[in-house]
């Protein structure tokens, strides 16, 4: 079929679990060699999309496509396309590293001599030589990531889902999966991300769509996101409890978030001495005392406060399990 400008393409995709309707209408566009960050919290359906657009679930209604190929109609060939790492390792922890790669290249038919070749070459990319012949269970929670994600690209897909790959990682592990995933992408890789780690999108996506509540809220790149925000965001501090609730009246419309156990509030600020002259004495004309003042460059996490009211943390919602 003939390639587009879009790898993947989903259309008003719903579903439901139930009464519980998790997609509520999902457009999403990925472009062919970019990185889609989609970004949301817990619950947010992040996990749903990537299952239907996989092949592992039907949506309830909404096309999806894969280059092209419906994913319900062409299944078959989506699945020879996409390479999929989940939010949990999904390797045989007796098998050692080598062994499991070489048993998922024969399952995508492979000869055992191309299996084996492509699993030596992955052991070397991901840095897992020297415990090849380990058992997987032996293997600590970022060396099993990689061997996740080394056995997804066995096939050297054009297409990459990962959902969650930092999900229960180190500091240390975590920014080793960061470097691999920019190095697909590198080499050409459409790679779709799900995460609920702002600082993740913003580092490695070209792209961001945020959703919440099974809806697409936002999307563009992190910096025209941010730019919703504004150049910057003040952070006040106050000394009582009155004083900050005065202050979120008085420049409600730059409001970004108040924390009453800290008595602190963000607010939007376009830049320069100006600006921040005018917001001062708009609330000591207010009377308000102010006791600390700190200037911030906005971040996804500023994004998502706008956006929706609550930082990008939710508990997880029946039948969506991330």
């Amino acid at each position: 079929m003939p390639r587009g400008k879009y790898a993947i393409l989903a259309k008003k995709i719903r579903k439901s679990f139930g009464k519980l309707e998790v997609l509520s209408g999902v457009d999403l566009r990925v472009e062919r060699g970019t990185i889609t960050a989609l970004l949301g919290p817990n619950g947010a359906g992040k996990t749903t999309i990537v299952r239907i657009l996989s092949t592992l679930l039907k949506a309830n209604s909404g096309q999806a496509s894969i280059e092209g190929y419906d994913v319900v109609k062409d299944a078959d060939k989506v699945r020879g396309m996409i390479g999929l790492t989940g939010q949990y390792a999904a390797v045989d922890e007796y098998l050692t590293g080598r062994e499991n790669l070489r048993m998922i290249g024969q399952l995508y038919h492979l000869s055992r001599e191309d299996a084996a070749k492509r699993a030596e070459e992955l052991l070397e990319q991901f840095d897992l030589v020297e415990a090849a012949d380990r058992a997987a269970k032996t293997y600590s929670g970022g060396m099993r990531r990689r061997l996740d994600l080394a056995a997804s690209l066995m096939a050297r897909p054009a297409i990459i889902f990962l959902d969650e790959p930092t999900t229960g990682l180190d500091p240390r592990s975590r920014l080793a999966m960061w470097d691999i995933i920019k190095d697909l992408a590198k080499q050409g890789s459409t790679i779709l991300l799900t995460t609920q780690y702002l600082e993740e999108a913003d580092l490695l996506a070209d792209r961001v769509v945020v959703i919440d509540g099974g809806k697409v809220i936002a999307e563009g790149t992190a910096d025209e996101l941010k730019a919703r925000v504004g150049k910057e965001r003040i952070e006040l501090t106050f000394a009582t409890d009155k004083d900050l609730q005065k202050a979120a009246e008085l420049v409600k419309a730059k409001l970004i978030q108040t924390d009453e156990e800290r008595r602190t509030m963000s607010v939007a600020h376009d830049g320069g001495v100006r600006g921040l002259r005018k917001l001062l004495e708009t609330l000591s004309d207010g009377k308000v005392h102010v006791e600390g003042l700190s200037l911030h460059k906005p971040t996804l996490d500023d994004v998502f406060l706008k956006l929706t009211g609550h930082q990008a943390t939710v508990k997880t919602g029946e039948g969506e399990k991330e």
